[in-house]
């Protein structure tokens, strides 16, 4: 069963001036995941499901800038795969990012929180009763935590260690005391040795992934990851493809 990856032709788009738009990005990950996974279509998500974790206010907002469409497309591919997540495991090769944005507010190249959104539709859908949250990024997922750290049913953990080995052990750590019925990665790249936070090797991304996915296969729970950061595009795709390896242990 070939693993499966969420991506739309609009992500090749520069719709802001920032990193994560930049023209080039999306271009360097399918090129290195494409002759190793299926691509699947994303429909923009519900705006009701956008509500579920952000203000009217915001929404609003994201509109007058014009992003609310390339935005709800992004979680879109998020709920998507959280959705196949439940059954097996994949990726969401999505922009923009969404770990940045809080319920009413976004910044850090963030509109909408696609792992929030997602989450949280398949908590109203009663898909799940319990979700945990690993986010890899470099930056600490500030609009993640402000969403679900109030709701008992969603655990978010962000390695924040500048030490490889101890970021390693952190993970194991945290998947070894995981029962939750779905394991979501925000998965950003930029904490590697060749991008913003020079910590983690390529190999590391793979282990990351076999670790969570060792986890979910122990729990019979759920596991998907989506792209929040890293901007090295010489490195970016085998970053991606490296978790993708970890995740596709015994599916």
């Amino acid at each position: 069963m070939a693993f499966k990856v969420f991506f739309h032709d609009d992500f090749y788009r520069e719709y802001t001036a920032d990193p994560a738009a930049k023209v080039g990005r999306m271009e360097a990950v399918v090129k290195e995941l494409k002759p190793h996974v299926e691509f699947q279509s994303i429909q923009p998500v519900p705006e009701d499901y956008i509500a579920l974790v952000h203000t009217d206010e915001h929404i609003r907002r994201v509109k007058r800038q014009d992003l609310h469409e390339i935005a709800s497309l992004a979680a879109g591919g998020a709920y998507q795969a959280a959705s196949l997540g439940l059954s097996e495991p994949c990726f969401a090769l999505i922009r923009p990012p969404g770990h940045h944005a809080s319920s009413g507010n976004a910044w850090g190249f963030c509109f909408y929180n696609n792992m929030a959104i997602a989450i949280e539709a398949l908590k109203q859908e009663g898909k799940i009763n319990t979700a945990y949250i690993l986010d890899i990024d470099m930056h600490f997922g500030d609009g993640t935590n402000n969403i679900l750290k109030s709701k008992d049913y969603a655990k978010v953990h962000n390695p924040e260690t500048e030490n490889r080995i101890e970021y390693l052990e952190e993970v194991e750590a945290e998947m070894d005391s995981c029962k939750a019925d779905i394991i979501g990665i925000s998965a950003g790249f930029d904490n590697h040795v060749e991008d913003w936070g020079g910590v983690l090797k390529t190999s590391d991304y793979e282990e990351i992934g076999r670790c969570v996915a060792k986890t979910a296969n122990q729990n019979q729970s759920g596991v998907f990851a989506i792209l929040e950061g890293g901007y090295n595009h010489s490195v970016l795709g085998i970053n991606a493809l490296a978790l993708i390896k970890g995740l596709q242990l015994n599916s």
